[in-house]
């Protein structure tokens, strides 16, 4: 049964045996770092850090159904142009790739997020190099479909991490080296995860963090999160923590204090960013001891099969995060707003360019900044913005 707080995201309406520690950490211990992707590794050059800033661009969750690129638009090369100038592109992957091990659906099938693999060739193309996997729709299909989902992002060489054929498999972190240092990236999902979609010692599946009876997470899912991120900085100058977060407060655009606490900790234990999605909004960003605390990055495409009207204008709304890195310190950022076709170019009945991301500008880009800067500063931080753009400083 769904839980009280796991309910539609839109800006209208806004137990398993317990793994044993020490057999975990052994299991980790024994995994090869970023086994999830192994040979997945960026096309730059590998190495150490490197000469120049190491750029990270940051964008929405991408709920892509369809090769975007058959019915090209005037941003997507602008876009594409701008994510293949950085270092690493990083999102979550909102759905799950059909292949032949695909089992029936474990929800609603109009509530079903699936794609074909060109999607990946096509996000790909567009620039982005590093998913995360873990999120409430890629048990859509079940287990079989998370085992052909990895498959066809191995298939690609490319990273990824969240979900693994074994509980170690799916907390490890996935490393991507370039021509300017390493960046390693943990993954997990909170919320919404159905009954086997989880993964366990035995069973592939999701890296679910599941909440304590007392609210927020259960601890020792926590512990395990922290001790991947703690491998992951020994092996790496910068580090994500990622968080896929459905356990929402009873107004959706307004972050829970546990994830403001699970953030902080993730940076004690060596992330130098923390990112969140979940609802298809924006939330406040905040800083901690010098690293950017994205607490929501709505969406980057939204190819939602929803009518419209089910969502409200702050759902079309996103940013692309441009963070710059030396010598693993965050050095500051560059904030871009997004804005996503709420309708498709043929009418309503025409999903295929519906959720599709383009730079916004003027009136649309300040109206995203204000309210990205009033979320933030909720959380004590200060947007610096001008010119429809904006800017986080170390």
């Amino acid at each position: 049964m769904m839980r009280a707080a796991d309910r539609d995201g839109s800006s209208r309406g806004a137990s398993r045996p317990a793994l044993n520690r020490r057999a975990f950490m052994l299991a980790a211990l024994g995994s090869v770092f970023g086994a999830t992707s192994g040979a997945a590794q960026s096309a730059r050059p590998s190495g150490g850090a490197g000469p120049g800033p190491l750029r990270l661009a940051l964008l929405g969750q991408c709920l892509i159904r369809h090769d975007l690129r058959r019915r090209p638009w005037p941003d997507l090369q602008v876009l594409s142009q701008r994510l293949r100038g950085q270092d690493v592109c990083f999102s979550d992957l909102e759905v799950v790739i059909r292949g032949p091990r695909a089992g029936a659906p474990t929800r609603d099938p109009v509530g079903v997020h699936s794609a074909d693999p060109v999607v990946l060739d096509c996000l790909r193309d567009m620039g982005v190099g590093l998913l995360a996997t873990s999120n409430n729709h890629a048990f859509d299909l079940g287990t079989g479909g998370i085992l052909d989902t990895m498959a066809a992002l191995r298939e690609r060489a490319f990273p990824f991490a969240g979900t693994g054929e074994s509980l170690a498999a799916a907390a490890a972190p996935v490393s991507i080296s370039t021509a300017n240092g390493r960046v390693a990236l943990v993954a997990a999902a909170a919320g919404m995860i159905r009954e086997g979609g989880a993964a366990t010692p035995l069973r592939a599946g999701v890296h679910e963090l599941r909440r304590a009876p007392q609210g927020g997470l259960e601890e020792e899912d926590v512990e395990r999160m922290l001790a991947s991120l703690r491998r992951a900085r020994v092996e790496a100058e910068v580090v994500v923590a990622y968080l896929h977060n459905h356990l929402w407060e009873a107004d959706v655009a307004r972050t829970a204090e546990w994830q403001r606490a699970f953030a902080r900790r993730a940076v004690d234990a060596g992330a130098s960013v923390f990112v969140a999605h979940g609802p298809p909004l924006l939330h406040g960003i905040e800083m901690y001891r010098g690293a950017p605390l994205f607490h929501g990055l709505g969406s980057f495409i939204f190819q939602t099969r929803k009518e419209e009207g089910a969502y409200g204008e702050p759902n079309w709304e996103s940013l692309i995060a441009e963070c710059r890195f030396e010598a693993g310190r965050f050095v500051g950022a560059e904030l871009l707003p997004v804005r996503l076709a709420s309708r498709g170019e043929g009418g309503p009945g025409d999903l295929e360019t519906r959720g599709r991301p383009s730079l916004a500008h003027g009136d649309v880009a300040e109206a995203t900044l204000s309210r990205v800067a009033s979320l933030s500063a909720a959380l004590g931080h200060r947007l610096r913005r001008r010119d429809g753009r904006g800017w986080l400083d170390a």
